[in-house]
């Protein structure tokens, strides 16, 4: 079993379980007629999200009720909302909790659900693969970038303390770990191009240097700000949403860096017993459209999902990358489990030998 598996966290299952029963009500809750799933005059849809985007649904979710409410005849759609770590709550969907939709962090999050026959669709088949956002794994650094932070490998200086978060239960750690590990492969952060060795000892020095593993990229981003460590490895949007908040959070982006893509995705078993299939994906194609997409960049979600154009940035708010690279390019995220997040993966070995 990968470390990762290993060190999953005990699923705590919300008191949105309730969902899963069938009842009468004449607001939230779908009832049955001869055995038939009744929708309710408003339906409940249940979303289950990683802990980043939480503003940018703030945003999104009163858009799409207001759109639905005009083109259905005044109808209105209630959103149960959780946030939590990526792959904590893939897990909480699989475990029962009764998510009608996942917004995730990763895709192996959103397989997870899959291959427990929860998602019955095949997901990357949606508008733009399935994918709804991206952004970029940058650092978050004091202000004037005391430490000098300019790449993955000015990580590893002695002394310097690290927050990133936990990836036994948030993706936006493992996007951090796949983020410096493919900046090694390809030749960046001080380690020769196809080095897997070399890209093992960058990882052993970033980890011997992270004094805490918080649950979420949010969490971890609120440890930063509140004072703690020199630099926090994280979602270029958070910096974003820091400075937005007047904060001192100073950007820097690496060298090399990876493309992080974010999926939504139905979940059908559990859309289909609250009769809500229908509003779930019309939520999910909504997010694709231009109007949730410009919500998307409003709060510094979204580079264009094609990676070269991601790459250019736009001169403005989003700057250009010096090499923006993509799971695809380090074979996809099958490979990447195996060789980076496996039993003898790069990561695995790394952690242990930073940990001791």
């Amino acid at each position: 079993m990968s470390l990762v598996r290993a060190r999953t966290r005990t699923v705590v299952l919300l008191a949105a379980m309730a969902m899963t029963g069938v009842a009468c009500s004449s607001s939230g809750t779908a009832t049955t007629a001869g055995g038939k799933c009744v929708p309710a005059k408003s339906p409940v849809v249940t979303l289950a999200a990683y802990s980043t985007p939480r503003e940018v649904y703030g945003k999104i979710i009163p858009a799409f009720q207001a759109k639905w409410k005009e083109e259905h005849n005044g109808q209105n759609v209630i959103f149960s909302e959780s946030y939590g770590g990526s792959t904590s709550q893939a897990q909480n969907v699989v475990n029962g909790f009764p998510a009608d939709v996942v917004a995730l962090s990763l895709a192996p999050d959103v397989d997870t659900i899959k291959k427990a026959g929860l998602i019955t669709h095949d997901w990357t088949t949606a508008a733009d693969g399935g994918i709804v956002s991206t952004s970029l794994v940058v650092f978050d650094v004091r202000p004037g970038d005391p430490k000098h932070i300019k790449d993955f490998n000015d990580l590893t200086q002695s002394g310097l303390n690290i927050l990133t978060p936990d990836p036994a239960a948030s993706g936006g750690a493992r996007w951090n770990i796949v983020g410096a590990y493919g900046a090694g492969i390809r030749g960046y952060a001080g380690v020769a191009k196809g080095d897997r060795a070399g890209a093992q000892k960058l990882l052993q020095g970033i980890f011997t240097n992270v004094r805490v593993l918080d649950k979420s990229a949010r969490d971890s981003i609120k440890n930063f700000e509140s004072g703690n460590g020199d630099v926090a490895i994280t979602y270029e949007n958070e910096v974003f949403t820091a400075q937005k908040a007047g904060l001192p959070d100073q950007l820097v982006i690496p060298p090399s860096t990876v493309l992080i893509q974010n999926p939504v995705a139905v979940v059908d078993k559990y859309a289909e017993q609250h009769c809500v299939t229908d509003v779930a994906n019309a939520f999910v194609d909504y997010l694709h459209t231009p109007e949730a997409q410009q919500l998307y960049q409003s709060v510094g979600f979204l580079r264009p999902i094609d990676p070269a154009q991601a790459a250019k940035g736009d001169g403005q708010k989003f700057a250009a990358v010096k090499d923006l690279f993509t799971v695809q390019d380090l074979g996809g995220w099958a490979q990447i489990d195996q060789q980076v997040f496996g039993p003898n993966g790069v990561f695995t070995q790394a952690f242990k030998a930073a940990k001791g």
